[in-house]
C-alpha cells in the first residue's frame, strides 16, 4: 500500500501548516523503523512494513498543487488500487487537533486533493488533520503557508504521535478503529476525582482546624482565677490580728 503525506518541499515550507502531512509520514517512518528516505517517483520515499504489510511512504516533491502526478506515477508502476492508497493532509474545516477519516468525496478546495482526484479518481482514503481556520477566506493562503506557533505543539505533537502509533490499523484497513484510537489518544486528561474516604478525611481535617482556631489559648481562663485567689489570701492576712490587738505586718 501507499501512504502519502502532502506538503511542499524545502526548508522554507518545513514548518508550515500545509506540511502536516509530511510531518505525519516522517513520524510513521521513525516510529516503525522504515528504511532511509530516498528519491523515487518524483518524491522522497521510505519502505517498510505495518502489521506485516509492505508499505511505501511518500512525500511528493512536486509541490502541493501537483501532488497527484507523483502519487499517480507510483500507483501505476506498483499496480496499487486507490483503495490501498492513504493520503494524509491538512484540513481547514476541522478544529486544530481534530482528525477525520473518509474514503472518496470532493476536494473541498484543497489543491493537493484536486490534483490527486485528476490522477487517481476519488476512491482513495483520506486522513484529514485539522489545522483550524483563520476566520477570513482572504487570509487562508497566508495561514496555510504560515508556520505552526510554539503553542500549537500542545495539540500537534500528540496528534502526529497518535497517527503514527496506530498506523498499522490503516494497513489492515481498520479505518474506523484507527479513527477511534486516535480520538481517544488525543483527548485532554480528565481531572482525577477524589475517593469518598479522601473527601471525608479532608472534611474532618478542615473541621479540626476550625475548632482549633476558635479555642482559647491554654491557661487563658486560669489567669483571672489565680489573681482572685491571691487577693483573697492578702485580705485574710490583713484581717487577722494578734492577741495584742495590733495588726500583724
Amino acid at each position: 500500500m501507499i501512504i502519502a503525506g502532502l506538503g511542499n518541499p524545502g526548508d522554507d515550507y518545513a514548518g508550515n501548516r500545509h506540511n502536516i502531512g509530511f510531518m505525519a509520514v516522517e513520524r510513521i517512518a521513525r516510529v516503525h523503523r522504515f528504511g532511509p528516505w530516498r528519491r523515487k517517483f518524483q518524491s522522497e520515499v521510505a519502505e517498510g512494513t505495518l502489521a506485516g504489510e509492505r508499505v511505501l511512504l511518500m512525500k511528493p516533491q512536486t509541490y502541493m498543487n501537483d501532488s497527484g502526478r507523483a502519487v499517480g506515477e507510483a500507483a501505476r508502476f506498483l499496480k496499487i488500487a486507490p483503495a490501498d492508497i492513504v493520503v494524509i493532509h491538512d484540513e481547514l474545516d476541522l478544529p486544530a487537533g481534530r482528525m477525520r477519516v473518509k474514503t472518496g468525496g470532493g476536494h473541498g478546495g484543497h489543491n493537493g486533493l484536486r490534483s490527486l482526484d485528476a490522477h487517481l479518481g476519488k476512491d482513495y482514503r483520506r486522513i484529514r488533520l485539522g489545522i483550524g481556520h483563520p476566520g477570513d477566506k482572504a487570509q487562508v493562503h497566508n495561514y496555510v503557508l504560515g508556520d505552526f506557533h510554539k503553542a500549537d505543539a500542545e495539540w500537534l505533537h500528540p496528534l502526529i504521535d497518535a497517527v503514527a502509533d496506530h498506523a498499522p490499523l490503516l494497513a489492515t484497513r481498520e479505518d474506523e478503529t484507527f479513527a477511534s484510537k486516535v480520538h481517544l489518544a488525543t483527548q485532554p486528561a480528565k481531572p482525577k476525582k477524589a475517593k469518598a474516604g479522601e473527601v471525608k478525611a479532608a472534611g474532618e481535617e478542615k473541621s479540626n482546624v476550625a475548632a482549633s482556631a476558635g479555642a482559647a489559648p491554654a491557661g487563658g481562663d486560669a489567669a483571672p482565677a489565680e489573681k482572685n485567689s491571691m487577693a483573697s489570701v492578702l485580705r485574710g492576712l490583713l484581717a487577722t490580728k494578734p492577741k495584742g490587738g495590733k495588726p500583724r505586718l
